[in-house]
C-alpha cells in the first residue's frame, strides 16, 4: 500500500518511519515536515539509513489521490486542517489528539481551538469489543502515550475498585515532550532531575484516560494524575491506584488481569513478584504490568511500562493501521525490547 507519513521529522514520526522501514505490506512513498521539507530524512534521523538519499517534502507537495495510507504525526490542532485534502477513501491513523475526544467541552478546556469530532479509540486491547470497533473504520484516533499505560493499566479492574477515585503518578522520558528545542529538556536541566509538571490535573490526557475508563464502566471515572519528567530519552512507567470495593487477594487481581489480556499479544502481566522496567521494553510494542494489593488502605496499585514511542505512538499506530487494512494486527511490529 502507498503511504504517506506527514510530520516525519518529530521523535514519533521518526520511529514511525524505522518501523514501516520494516513493514512487508506499507510502502511509505513520501514523507512530509513543515520545517524541515527539502531537508534529507537522514539529516533529521541519521538512523535511518533505509531512507538514503530521500527527502521530506512539504504538505502541498503531496497528490493524496495516489496515496492509500496516511500516518499523521502532527501538533494537536494540525491534523483535522489537513484532512479536507484527503480523500475520503485513504485510511487514516492520526497520532495526535484532534479526534480522541467525544466531549467538546473536554476538548476546549484541555486542548482549545475549533473542535473537529471524534473517530474510533485505537486502544485495541481496552476491552473485547474494541478490536472489531477499530477494524469497521477507516479513520482512527491513536491513544496518547500516558492514556495508553493508565487506561490498560485500570480496565481489567473495573469490577472491584471504585472508578471515581483513581490516582496515577506516571514519568516519562523526554521524547515525550516533542522535538521543539526548550530550555527545560536540555541535559543539562534534565540528566540527574525529576520533576512534576501539568501539576494538579491540568494534563491533556485526563479527560481521554476517563473518557475510555468511563465508557467501559458505563458511569462517570475520575483520575488525578500527575505526570513526571524522567532523566530517560524514552518510556513510561505508570504507578496506578485505586480504592477496592470488595475483598480480593493479589493472586485473584493477577488471575483477573491475566484473563483480560490472554488474547493480546502485545499485553505481558508479568509474573508475581517480577516489575516492569522501561528499558525492557524499548523500541517493542509492548506494555508490561504487575499488579498488587496495599491491604493497609484497601488499595489496588497497577504499575504499567511501556515505551511512550512504541506502545504508546508509532508501534500502536501501525498495529491500528494493520487492523484497518485487514492485516494481522502483529504485522510489522515487534515484541522484544532492545535492553540496555
Amino acid at each position: 500500500m502507498k503511504t504517506a507519513v506527514i510530520g516525519g521529522s518529530g521523535y514519533a514520526g521518526g520511529e514511525l518511519l524505522r518501523l514501516l522501514s520494516l513493514h512487508p505490506k506499507f510502502n511509505v512513498t513520501i514523507v512530509s515536515a513543515h520545517s524541515n521539507a527539502g531537508e534529507l530524512i537522514e539529516s533529521v534521523h541519521p538512523q535511518l539509513h533505509s531512507y538514503q538519499g530521500q527527502r521530506f517534502v512539504s504538505n502541498d507537495e503531496i497528490n493524496f489521490s495516489e496515496i492509500e495510507l496516511v500516518f499523521l504525526a502532527l501538533p494537536h490542532g494540525e491534523s483535522a486542517a489537513l484532512i479536507a485534502k484527503i480523500p475520503a477513501q485513504v485510511k487514516i491513523v492520526d497520532l495526535g489528539a484532534d479526534f480522541r475526544l467525544e466531549d467538546r467541552t473536554a476538548w476546549d478546556k484541555y486542548y482549545g481551538g475549533s473542535y473537529a469530532g471524534s473517530w474510533v479509540y485505537g486502544l485495541p486491547e481496552l476491552s473485547k469489543n474494541q478490536r472489531s470497533a477499530i477494524a469497521k473504520e477507516s479513520r482512527v484516533a491513536n491513544p496518547g502515550c500516558y492514556a495508553t499505560s493508565i487506561a490498560l493499566g485500570i480496565a481489567p479492574a473495573l469490577a472491584f475498585i471504585d472508578s471515581s477515585d483513581i490516582v496515577v503518578v506516571a514519568a516519562s522520558g523526554t521524547t515525550g515532550a516533542g522535538r521543539n528545542a526548550r530550555i527545560n529538556l536540555i541535559a543539562s536541566e534534565v540528566v540527574n532531575s525529576l520533576t512534576s509538571y501539568k501539576f494538579g490535573g491540568v494534563h491533556q490526557h485526563t479527560p481521554e484516560i476517563e473518557q475510555a475508563i468511563s465508557s467501559l464502566a458505563k458511569k462517570p471515572a475520575k483520575i488525578s494524575f500527575t505526570p513526571i519528567l524522567a532523566p530517560m530519552p524514552r518510556g513510561i512507567l505508570s504507578t496506578i491506584t485505586a480504592k477496592l470495593t470488595k475483598s480480593v487477594s493479589v493472586e485473584e487481581v493477577h488471575s483477573i488481569y491475566s484473563d483480560y489480556f490472554s488474547a493480546d499479544s502485545f499485553i505481558d502481566v508479568l509474573p508475581l513478584g517480577q516489575l516492569p522496567k522501561t528499558n525492557s521494553i524499548t523500541g517493542s510494542n509492548k506494555a508490561i504490568m504487575q499488579v498488587a494489593v496495599d491491604e493497609h488502605t484497601n488499595r489496588l496499585v497497577v504499575s504499567v511500562a511501556i515505551d511512550n514511542l512504541g506502545k504508546g505512538a508509532a508501534g500502536q499506530a501501525v498495529q491500528n493501521a494493520n487492523i484497518i487494512c485487514g492485516l494481522a494486527e502483529t504485522t510489522g511490529l515487534i515484541s522484544d525490547g532492545i535492553g540496555a
